[in-house]
C-alpha cells in the first residue's frame, strides 16, 4: 500500500498529542488568578514542560515526515513499527504533565517525574530508530533507489539515544533538572537533518538538469 493512510493517521496523532500538553497549563489560577499567580515560581515548572514537550512532539513530527518521505509505499512491517512508534509518542503528555507538577516538589517526586520522561524518551529514540533502520534497509522494496549511507544515518539518527540515557541517570542520580536540561540538548540535536535526502527530491540545482541535458 501507499503511505498516504500511514501518513494520515500518524499526523492525527501527533496533532492529538500536541494538543494534550496544553492541559497542562488549565490548572494555573484554579484557585484564584492574580499576576503574581501567572509568573510564581510554582508556575514556571508548567511553562518549561509545556515548552519543551510541544518542541519535542514538533520536532518528532517534522522528523517523522522525512522519514516517510523515503517510501513509496509500506509493508506490514512499517506499519507495526509505526504503531508502535506512535504509541509511545502519544504517550509524551502523561510524564510532561508529571514534570510540570513534581519539578520544584521536596523530595523524590521531581527525580521520579523526570526520569519516568526520560524512559518514555528513551523508547521514542529506540522507535524511530528501529522504524528508521527497516525503511532504510528495505529500499529496494518500498521506495525507488537505495538510501544514500544508510548505515551511517541510521547511526547518526540513533545517537540521540545516548543523551537520553545519560540525562535519565543524572536526573536519577544527581539533578533532575540537568537531566532536563540534557533532554532539550538532545531535542535540539534532533533539530538538524541527519537524514538523507529522500529518493525523489528535486535537484538542489536547478541548472544541474539544464546542463547535462546540453552537455549530452
Amino acid at each position: 500500500m501507499d503511505t498516504r493512510r500511514l501518513e494520515s493517521f500518524s499526523d492525527g496523532v501527533f496533532a492529538v498529542a500536541i494538543t494534550l500538553l496544553v492541559f497542562n497549563l488549565l490548572t494555573i489560577g484554579a484557585k484564584g488568578l492574580t499576576y503574581g499567580t501567572l509568573l510564581s515560581s510554582r508556575t514556571w515548572p508548567q511553562y518549561f514542560a509545556y515548552v519543551v514537550g510541544f518542541l519535542t512532539i514538533g520536532i518528532m513530527w517534522l522528523n517523522h515526515h522525512t522519514m516517510v518521505m523515503h517510501a513509496a509505499r509500506v509493508d506490514r512491517v512499517t506499519l507495526i513499527l509505526n504503531v508502535f512508534l506512535l504509541m509511545t509518542v502519544v504517550a509524551v503528555p502523561f510524564p510532561t504533565a508529571l514534570v510540570a507538577d513534581h519539578l520544584t516538589e521536596p523530595g523524590p517526586g521531581a527525580a521520579v517525574a523526570v526520569v519516568s520522561y526520560g524512559v518514555l524518551s528513551v523508547l521514542l529514540s529506540v522507535a524511530f530508530a528501529s522504524m528508521w533502520w527497516y525503511l532504510s534497509t528495505h529500499q529496494e522494496s518500498l521506495a525507488s533507489r537505495p538510501a544514500a549511507e544508510q548505515l551511517r544515518s541510521v547511526l547518526r539518527f540513533g545517537a540521540g539515544l545516548a543523551g537520553y540515557v545519560a540525562g535519565t541517570l543524572v536526573a536519577a542520580f544527581w539533578s533532575p533538572i540537568a537531566g532536563l536540561v540534557i533532554f532539550g540538548l538532545v531535542a535540539v540535536y534532533y533539530l538538524f537533518e541527519h537524514l538523507p535526502a529522500p529518493a525523489g527530491d528535486p535537484d538542489p540545482d536547478p541548472d544541474a538538469g539544464l546542463d547535462e541535458a546540453i552537455t549530452g
